[in-house]
Order: structure tokens, then C-alpha cells, then sequence
């Protein structure tokens, strides 16, 4: 079955774009064939990072989204990676509702699956909640708990929602925090997470041999995670 993987959240800063590139990462080290659709207009990071597997897409266009569906209808051994920037739920949303696109996906065989990247505040609950109102069971969820800025989800566990979302099955992951210096590194020369791990001090810009280290665990925990959830 094709399987469109839609990384959001709404809320800007809470980690989708690093947690897009982890998923093309681990679908190259997994040697998992896939195509990778970018919205962020400004900061494509999928682009950037992943220029050979991935395309812009416009979000408030229609035929740009439209494509989506097409190439997983035409490549159905293939999973479709969509990083979607902060703020696109409502053109998202509606292109969804206006071009019947769930029922659609249910009658060619796609199943799409959302990845909802969070920290550990109120907002990200809150936009949790308004996106379980509106798709309810058309959709499958992950919980993304990404622990950039704090360990404990507390708020996210007494709020009711994650028992909503767990209700319509949906399935739950954390993802750790990197040391923060060691990303504003890995970013500020365009390294996907195989260089960051790969590259050593001797070469250009190359990383230390803990900072490899540290990279390296990073990416056994986070892989861990998602071939428990799987793609």
C-alpha cells in the first residue's frame, strides 16, 4: 500500500523540518524508496538537505497539492514524505475537504498517515485537539514528543487529548534532544545526518570525533522509534 507521510504540527519551532530530514534519513539508511514534497517556501529544509529526493510544493495551490496524490497513485512502491511548514493546516485542510482527497486515498489504496511534531507546551496541545476535531478517525496519527526544550509532557498527559488520540489509535513516539550546538553546526553547513555522522575532523567542516558520537546515538534512539511505529 502507498503510504503519504504528512510531517506537521502547525506550531513554527517545534522541530517538523529536522524531523522531516530524520524520516528521509531513515528511509536512505533503510534503503526505503521514497519521494519528498517541501512547503516551506523560505526555509525548504527537505530541499536543502535533500535535494535529489525532493520537489517544492505550493501549498495554497491546488494543482501543486494535487501532485502529491498523483505521484503516490503512480509510484505506489514508494513512500511519500511531505514537510509541511508552519501554518498550512487551513489551505491544507481544505484542499483536503474540497477535493475529497480522503475518500479518494481510501479508494486507491494510499493511506496517509500524519506525524504530529510537538514540544512540550499548551499550544501544541490545543492545535492537537482542533486537529482530531476536524479529521477524527480519516486519518492515522503519530505523536511526535520532541524533547528540544523539555523531557516532560505533562500537559499533553492530563490535558484528555493524547487519551483522544490514543482512542483513534493513534501511536505515540519521543524524539530526544540534540545537544543544541552540535545542530547549529550539522545546519550552518548543510549537512544531512549521514554527513554529520560521517564526516570527520579531518575533513572540511567535519565534525569531532564525539560530536560523531553524540550525532550517532542521536540517530540509533530516533531510528529506534520510528521502525517501532514504521513507515
Amino acid at each position: 500500500m502507498a503510504t503519504i507521510h504528512l510531517i506537521g504540527g502547525e506550531k513554527g519551532g517545534v522541530g517538523k523540518s529536522v524531523f522531516a530530514r530524520l524520516m528521509a534519513q531513515y528511509m536512505i539508511d533503510h534503503e526505503i524508496p521514497f519521494i519528498g514534497f517541501d512547503t516551506d517556501r523560505s526555509h525548504g529544509s527537505l530541499l536543502r538537505f535533500y535535494a535529489d529526493y525532493a520537489s517544492p510544493t505550493i501549498i495554497d495551490d491546488y494543482q501543486s497539492l494535487d501532485s502529491i496524490i498523483e505521484t503516490a497513485a503512480e509510484h505506489p512502491d514508494r513512500r511519500i514524505l511531505v514537510d509541511l511548514a508552519a501554518q498550512t493546516h487551513i489551505p491544507l485542510a481544505q484542499w483536503i475537504d474540497e477535493s475529497g482527497v480522503l475518500a479518494l486515498a481510501e479508494e486507491l489504496g494510499i493511506r496517509l498517515c500524519y506525524w504530529n511534531v510537538m514540544d512540550s507546551g499548551k499550544d501544541c496541545v490545543d492545535l492537537l485537539s482542533k486537529l482530531l476535531d476536524q479529521f477524527g478517525s480519516k486519518l492515522n496519527y503519530v505523536l511526535v514528543q520532541n524533547q528540544l526544550r523539555d523531557e516532560s509532557f505533562n500537559i499533553l498527559e492530563y490535558s484528555g487529548v493524547k487519551d483522544r488520540a490514543l482512542d483513534l489509535n493513534a501511536k505515540v513516539m519521543t524524539l530526544k534532544r540534540l545537544h543544541a550546538p552540535l545542530m547549529t553546526k550539522i545546519d550552518s553547513h548543510s549537512y544531512s545526518f549521514w554527513a554529520a555522522k560521517n564526516k570527520d575532523a579531518d575533513s572540511l567542516n567535519g565534525l569531532g570525533l564525539l560530536e560523531r558520537q553524540r550525532v550517532k546515538i542521536w540517530l540509533n534512539h530516533a531510528y529506534q522509534e520510528i521502525g517501532a511505529i514504521g513507515v
